[in-house]
């Protein structure tokens, strides 16, 4: 019983992005060219669709956890860790930005010469 729920699911997607491919139609641009750019565009929205799924049932893992904890608090005597994430950038890319911007500088100052 899944196929054909997934067969109309399908052909929906396939819809919108026939109508957004149409939408962004070039002049002078084939059928076949048309047609490639949909099946592109249902890609993406299929694999959207995909990762939308996957954060939902986490949520809804993450709640029914939660749900049970406030439930059963005695139960559950898991010490709770909080992670910290620091965000660290690297010094590379502004060095070789600062360099870029220090050899337009000379290159300016040595063709006004």
């Amino acid at each position: 019983m899944a196929s054909p729920r997934k067969k109309a699911d399908s052909s929906k997607t396939r819809e919108e992005a026939m109508s957004v491919a149409r939408a962004t139609q070039r002049p002078g641009q084939s059928k076949e060219q048309t047609r490639l750019i949909a099946q592109g565009i249902q890609k993406g929205i299929e694999h959207y669709k995909k990762q939308q799924k996957a954060k939902a049932r986490e949520l809804d893992k993450h709640l029914k956890k939660v749900k049970r904890q406030v439930e059963n608090p005695a139960a559950e005597t898991e010490t709770i860790t909080k992670e910290v994430t620091r965000y660290r950038q690297h010094w590379l890319p502004w060095l070789l930005l600062g360099l870029s911007w220090a050899a337009f500088t000379a290159y300016l100052f040595a063709s006004d010469v």
